[in-house]
């Protein structure tokens, strides 16, 4: 399907209204056509034609690390999707499917101390997880609630505000830091990738759980996903990079809500450390479209595998 086969001017212009929404404080968007048609274009067609030959609810993973900026693109690919193919798609997050913030303090008391910070593999409401995911995918549809999760407070919202979906879409995009990461081998896990570990996993409790976690669990969600998109950022400091400028914008709208400083947010992010670097090493064979990001913050360059 080309661009003279949908309203390409009315793709152009939702997206370009959405680009400017996004556009907060320092990070001005580049490049905002070129990216519009070498990228999201072409990846929403070939998710169409998969949904048009399989003619099933598919599930997109969409995964890189943190800042990459999964929530951006998602959103843009929900608009080319349903401006372009006529698709029907719901975005939901990882993050919205930790577990609360009591049944962390639990965990960290039970397991390791680490596992009250939420971000690895183990933090996660799996059955939850699964749960939605089959439902949305396979079960004739009524209606299905997904949680939404306040980082600001550190907590799982009420029911009453989570998103209700109440009718079957024609596409998921399934986004999250960690979507498609496989477990490391046992004698990966040995050696300490920062000073998180060194000096808080000394014993390695907290890193094998979580590969047994990637293991286990979060396999059985992942065999569920038809194709994954993989950002693959230049490197583990691109990350915190980043992620301060996320925070950046977070304090900038978050009505005096708690926040991190950029040593927290050091020391946050080392808790994703080891998994992002095995997903840059590992996930440019695996994943269906692997987009390279700039330095700049900019979509490079794009592998269809």
């Amino acid at each position: 399907m080309s661009k003279d086969d949908f309203d390409y001017q009315r793709v152009k212009e939702k997206y370009l209204k959405f680009i400017k929404s996004q556009e907060v404080l320092s990070e001005p968007f580049r490049d905002k056509i070129n990216q519009l048609n070498k990228f999201f274009i072409p990846i929403s067609e070939e998710i169409f034609k998969i949904y048009e030959k399989q003619n099933r609810t598919q599930i997109i993973g969409l995964t890189g690390g943190q800042g990459s900026g999964k929530s951006t693109i998602s959103n843009i690919l929900k608009i080319v999707l349903k401006n372009a193919y006529n698709l029907d798609t719901v975005i939901f997050s990882i993050d919205d499917f930790y577990k609360t913030y009591k049944e962390r303090k639990k965990m960290s008391k039970t397991v390791s101390p680490l596992f009250f910070t939420r971000g690895v593999p183990g933090t996660h409401d799996t059955k939850l997880l699964l749960y939605c995911i089959k439902k949305l995918k396979f079960s004739k549809f009524k209606s299905l609630l997904i949680p939404r999760f306040d980082k600001s407070i550190d907590d799982r919202l009420k029911k009453k505000n989570w998103q209700k979906i109440r009718k079957k879409p024609n596409i998921v995009i399934f986004e999250g830091w960690c979507v498609g990461a496989s477990p490391q081998k046992q004698k990966d896990l040995l050696y300490p990738v920062n000073a998180l570990e060194k000096e808080r996993d000394k014993n390695r409790i907290w890193r094998n759980h979580v590969n047994l976690e990637l293991k286990k669990n979060y396999k059985k969600i992942f065999k569920l996903v038809d194709k994954l998109i993989f950002l693959k950022v230049p490197s583990f400091y691109h990350v915190y990079k980043w992620r301060l400028l996320q925070e950046k914008k977070l304090r900038a709208f978050s009505n005096g809500k708690k926040t991190m400083n950029n040593k927290q947010i050091k020391n946050f992010i080392m808790f994703y450390e080891r998994i992002t670097k095995h997903m840059i090493k590992t996930l440019k064979k695996r994943a269906k479209f692997v987009i390279k990001i700039d330095d700049k913050h900019k979509l490079k360059s794009i592998i269809v595998n």
